[in-house]
């Protein structure tokens, strides 16, 4: 397994598209938001780091699956499905492969907080935050696998488009929450890219993660990793 998930964290990260998608939008966003229109507030371009880092971890996530669907459409996973590997190790294979992925974008943003933007956090901070947002993008990558699985090369990169779309935006990922009516902001506590972003946030200022936010992200790990099984097993009837 640990060559497979090689293998597919080289694929992955030598394709262009990905690297300008999920590292460099962020970047160049995060930039963006902070530095126009008078936005130059140390709150704000701390909680718009932890944002865009959030938002490019989002999108690196879910791109793990296309790769997935393609793989299905190829005759790859039929290939992997007779091997020694198991079902359970090639999905964790693609998990962990998410998780990976998922790094270069986290730490390209905190960078250009950091280097370009000045914002002054302590050592621990700046680890805590980095590897919280790690974890924390785990429920994305089984959304992107379910996907792959479920759906056709395209169609997963249309659906992955729309997921990673409007999570970012209600969310909060873009703009602050405060900003949204009232119905938007209620709506927006109670989704995983909202409470995401919050566990990084409240590590930067300096204090635990809220039960609620924790507790809502592990709910949707839970109902995305059930998906990501359902969608696997489907496929090994259909392909």
């Amino acid at each position: 397994m640990t060559e497979y998930v090689r293998l597919e964290v080289r694929r992955t990260l030598r394709d262009t598209g990905f690297v300008i998608g999920t590292v460099a939008v962020p970047v160049m966003m995060y930039l963006l938001f902070t530095n126009l229109g008078g936005q130059n507030e140390e709150e704000w371009k701390t909680a718009s780091m932890v944002g865009m880092a959030a938002y490019g971890a989002l999108g690196a996530a879910l791109s793990v699956g296309p790769g997935v669907a393609e793989d299905k459409s190829s005759g790859w996973l039929r290939q992997l499905r007779i091997t020694p590997m198991t079902p359970r190790q090639v999905v964790t294979g693609r998990t962990l492969t998410g998780s990976v992925v998922v790094l270069p974008a986290i730490v390209g943003v905190l960078l250009a907080g950091g280097l370009v933007n000045g914002v002054h956090l302590a050592a621990w901070q700046w680890t805590a935050v980095a590897l919280t947002l790690w974890l924390g993008s785990l429920p994305f990558t089984l959304l992107g696998i379910g996907n792959g699985y479920r759906l056709t090369a395209q169609t997963t990169g249309v659906v992955n488009i729309a997921c990673n779309l409007g999570l970012a935006v209600l969310g909060g990922l873009w703009f602050p929450v405060s900003l949204f009516p009232g119905w938007m902001r209620s709506l927006s506590a109670y989704t995983p890219t909202n409470r995401f972003a919050e566990l990084g946030v409240s590590i930067a200022d300096g204090h635990a993660p809220a039960a609620a936010a924790l507790a809502v992200v592990a709910v949707w790990a839970a109902l995305f990793g059930a998906y990501a099984t359902v969608s696997y097993r489907r496929s090994a009837k259909t392909a």
